[in-house]
């Protein structure tokens, strides 16, 4: 396992990068690895020769989604900011973005996930928004997540909690394609259909399909980010759910 949290191989003369997220078992989104993979997007969006980025995880997973232990009081607010600024710095490089998922894909890793172009999925991967689960709730996928797959399909995932199989995932739209490599998968969608184009045409072209969303992104998540801190946060039970998973035991719910 690297220790890096996060690598980048250029391939194709740099037109694609390769992104992998590590640094920890599960590939953990930290506030190391979120400030890398941050930079990241931004070298990319300053760089006039890249036509793609393909996202995927170190070894079996894509990511367990954002660290737990950050989400407690005295960290959460800037775990929320570093988080939420990562993903609009993902739209602000209008770089085409592939995801390569494989194993688990949970939280966090599944928020940076669907806001990517294209999702190429193993097919024993495993998807899902678990927050309930440990007491708060996903701001990012409560947004983009109906947007993607349905209010339906995005309420279901967000009050269950629960997972679903590669082939759930794709049936609702949350994959695009499921294969037994996702990686070469993806990169030889961008070969077939991207490398052909301009990829400052590209990038326009990301900017308009991606211009709705990024104008109103930052009001709603401002909004949610309020709700998440100012209330869930007083909360006994959002403070109880994310130490009962750290101590790893069932969390004795006060319904308050």
């Amino acid at each position: 396992m690297s220790s890096d949290p996060v690598s980048v191989e250029r391939l194709e003369a740099g037109a694609v990068w390769r992104v992998t997220l590590g640094g920890s078992k599960g590939n953990v989104i930290d506030s190391a690895l979120t400030q890398a993979l941050t930079a990241v997007f931004q070298e990319a969006g300053r760089d006039p020769a890249v036509k793609a980025l393909l996202l995927e995880g170190e070894g079996r997973h894509f990511s367990f989604g954002a660290s737990v232990q950050e989400h407690l009081p005295g960290q959460v607010a800037g775990m929320l900011r570093r988080f939420h600024d990562l993903l609009l710095g993902l739209l602000d490089s209008s770089v085409v973005t592939l995801a390569a998922v494989r194993g688990q894909c949970l939280g966090g890793g599944l928020e940076l996930v669907m806001l990517c172009q294209r999702v190429f999925a193993a097919r024993d991967a495993h998807l899902g928004q678990p927050e309930i689960a440990l007491g708060v709730f996903a701001p990012v996928a409560s947004l983009v997540l109906p947007e993607r797959v349905g209010r339906r399909h995005a309420e279901d995932l967000c009050l269950s909690g629960r997972s679903v199989t590669a082939e759930e995932a794709l049936a609702m739209g949350l994959v695009d394609e499921l294969c037994d490599d996702p990686r070469e998968a993806a990169l030889a969608y961008a070969r077939q259909h991207l490398l052909k184009h301009s990829a400052s045409s590209l990038r326009f072209a990301v900017r308009a399909l991606r211009s709705g969303l990024r104008a109103r992104l930052p009001t709603e998540l401002a909004a949610l980010e309020r709700l998440y801190l100012d209330e869930l946060m007083s909360s006994a039970d959002a403070e109880e759910g994310l130490r009962a998973f750290l101590d790893k035991r069932s969390p004795a719910w006060k319904n308050a």
